[in-house]
């Protein structure tokens, strides 16, 4: 985002799709309204969002206590040998796993690790919470880190001049009217238009691959 502010471009980012339309939208983030209770705030995740959370209900008079539980998560692993001694069942592979690995098998409960690591009953339950959610999301984040990485190699893939943008599935109206009208030359030109999503791109990326494969 950062970047994409000082080379003067429309900024994306894949958590917040309506960064920089704040002023269009009439919002103010920067004004923070007082606190409304005496009420103490739990942050569950002490990365870059939790941290600002933090500032922002601090600034606002809250008192705030920080809970992250991925660091202690990460550490305690269990190779295959080990998680089939003691009764959980994990593929085979050789590949030492961490509780959020762990607990992304279906057939494993928190519970279950609980059992092997006694400390994890200490947890509070927002932070079991924190850690079971991280679990659920687990594949779908290795996707879209993969994706990501792909765009990056593709980036200067040239799109064909004739490209019928109404072909390409997967787009919204307003998306193929911008890219028909604009006819970027790159995938990392059509990136930087406003309004197209990483969605949007990952599908015109794989229709551009079909053109070229057939």
């Amino acid at each position: 985002c950062i970047s994409a502010d000082y080379t003067i471009v429309p900024m994306r980012c894949t958590q917040n799709p309506t960064i920089g339309e704040e002023w269009r939208k009439g919002w103010h983030p920067e004004v923070l309204p007082a606190k409304q209770s005496e009420d103490g705030v739990l942050i569950v995740g002490a990365g870059p969002a939790g941290l600002e959370a933090g500032r922002a209900l601090g600034e606002r008079g809250y008192a705030v206590t920080l809970a992250e539980a991925r660091g202690a998560a990460a550490r305690l692993t269990l190779s295959p040998a080990k998680a089939a001694q003691a009764g959980l069942p994990v593929k085979a592979d050789g590949v030492v796993r961490n509780v959020v690995e762990l607990l992304a098998y279906p057939t494993i409960a928190f519970e279950d690790l609980a059992a092997l690591w006694p400390e994890l009953k200490t947890w509070a339950p927002e932070i079991r919470e924190q850690v079971e959610i991280d679990a659920s999301y687990a594949g779908y984040l290795d996707r879209q880190a993969a994706d990501v990485a792909a765009f990056r190699r593709d980036e200067d893939l040239r799109l064909p001049a004739e490209l019928d943008y109404a072909g390409v599935g997967g787009l919204s109206n307003e998306v193929r009217e911008k890219l028909a009208a604009i006819r970027p030359l790159t995938l990392g030109q059509a990136a930087r238009i406003e309004g197209v999503t990483p969605g949007a791109l990952t599908a015109l990326l794989a229709h551009v691959r079909r053109k070229v494969a057939a």
